[in-house]
């Protein structure tokens, strides 16, 4: 797989976007509400990424600077739209990414990433804990309040 920064708004970003905003749709009856600035995924203060397989977009992954207070510093990243299209899952792509996307934060100067996801998302949430990110009870954003939005931070080695 190939890993390649994009603009938030390049046609391949969109339509996975589309993809997992469908499933939202399906799991919660609606889709992430969560304001999406594209200048918050444009270096230095974030990035977009798309894996690549035989030149089609099978994987996004995205972080941006946020600020928030976790784990002993405000040196943080949020890691936003992970997605896997159904046909490309189980193959240990998410993983990557979310590998790809801790070691780009960290070399720009994050020290811990957060993110948040749904209680109906338990492919998200193991992937998450078999990863390092533990669950922490201060939420953020949109879903700060929501009773089935679990949110987590991970210290950057």
């Amino acid at each position: 797989m190939e890993i390649v920064a994009v603009p938030f708004g390049h046609p391949d970003a969109v339509a996975l976007m589309e993809r997992v905003q469908a499933i939202y749709v399906e799991r919660y009856g609606s889709g992430d509400e969560s304001p999406m600035d594209p200048a918050d995924f444009t270096p230095p203060t974030g990035v977009f990424y798309l894996g690549y397989r035989d030149g089609v977009a099978v994987v996004s992954g995205a972080w941006r600077s946020v600020g928030l207070d976790r784990l002993g510093t405000v040196r943080t990243a949020e890691v936003k739209r992970m997605y896997v299209v159904e046909e490309a899952q189980r193959q240990g792509l998410a993983r990557i990414m979310l590998a790809h996307l801790e070691a780009t934060a960290r070399a720009a100067g994050h020290e811990v990433m957060v993110l948040n996801t749904g209680d109906r998302q338990p492919e998200a949430i193991s992937l998450y804990e078999s990863s390092g990110y533990d669950r922490v009870d201060d939420g953020w954003g949109t879903y700060a309040c929501h009773p089935g939005a679990y949110f987590f931070a991970k210290r950057l080695p």
